[in-house]
């Protein structure tokens, strides 16, 4: 590769004594190995951090930060323990910086292959590869295709820092908030379909059975700020996914629940608006009234790398 190859990763793990060997041989294999890998663990009580101790015996960029037992796991702990990692980095320059959950696989040139996409456009920001979960085809390619998930969210270092970092958000859907932020400010936002990341189980299993997770989904989607004609459409394109009716019908509820009760965001006004502003294009493009959305062009008002202030 020509330009700089430079990356650092951070890794939020929990408990991951089944997965976490997995992940860490993926990172060992890459062609291009990360300058320093920083990896939180929130109060692990199985092998996790035992694993990840003795590859960083072996492995001196690798290094555990072991903090204290949590009562149970929620999202804005995700983002918490992402954000103290990025500050205990003792890599200071460095030109990319991956978001890694201990629960995945990926190929041996899989950051190698997401520099190049970086290098030949210097207006993207946000990449990451298309995650998939036990049981879904390895070819599924997701309808938003400028979302990335936060599993492998990886950032050109001035656009995390024009973002200001991630929003712990109660119900979750970080990531998603992230992909807006960075589009407001300037940078595109891409998902890789050529690059397929191994999900080691199924999102979200720590919130309940299937019907649960679907329900909790729905709560995420109206605290990120999801437009309430896009989210029924969403669910209704849904319906023909295993369980079927059930799973749509309580995704919508979640959302629908969340709306009656009239439930707080924390997400920025700003961002919420600016997200709706994409869907309401979307929808208009679905509809034939409109052309495609432009959501991974710089449609911002704002130049390219300026910092968000929401204040």
């Amino acid at each position: 590769m020509s330009g700089a190859v430079d990356y650092v990763l951070v890794t939020p793990v929990k408990n991951e004594e089944q997965t976490i060997e997995r992940t860490i041989g993926a990172v060992l294999r890459q062609t291009i190995k990360p300058l320093e890998w920083v990896i939180a663990s929130d109060g692990s009580t199985d092998g996790t951090n035992a694993i990840i101790s003795g590859h960083a015996a072996k492995h001196p960029w690798i290094r555990l930060i072991e903090l204290p037992p949590r009562k149970e796991r929620c999202f804005s702990a995700v983002v918490a323990n992402t954000m103290l990692a990025i500050s205990r980095l003792e890599t200071r320059e460095f030109s990319y910086l991956g978001l890694l959950d201990g629960d995945v696989d990926f190929e041996a040139h899989y950051y190698e292959k997401t520099m190049r996409f970086f290098e030949l456009d210097d207006s993207l920001g946000l990449a990451g590869g298309v995650v998939i979960d036990p049981g879904e085809p390895r070819d599924r390619i997701p309808r938003n295709r400028s979302d990335v998930p936060g599993a492998v969210q990886f950032y050109r270092r001035e656009c995390f820092d024009a973002i200001g970092g991630l929003v712990a958000i109660p119900e979750g859907g970080w990531d998603g908030v992230a992909c807006v932020m960075a589009r407001m400010a300037g940078y595109k936002t891409r998902l890789l379909e050529g690059l397929v990341v191994d999900h080691l189980k199924p999102r979200n299993v720590s919130k309940g059975g299937f019907l649960r997770r679907r329900l909790q989904m729905g709560q995420r989607d109206y605290a990120v700020g999801y437009h309430p004609c896009f989210e029924f459409i969403k669910c209704l394109s849904r319906i023909g996914n295993y369980p079927w009716l059930a799973g749509s019908l309580a995704w919508w509820c979640g959302y629908a629940g969340s709306w009656i009760m009239g439930r707080a965001s924390i997400v920025p006004e700003p961002v919420r608006k600016y997200l709706r502003s994409e869907q309401i294009g979307r929808m208009r493009h679905l509809f034939r009234l409109s052309n495609p959305p432009l959501e991974c062009e710089n449609q911002a008002s704002l130049s390219r790398g300026d910092v968000i202030d929401f204040s």
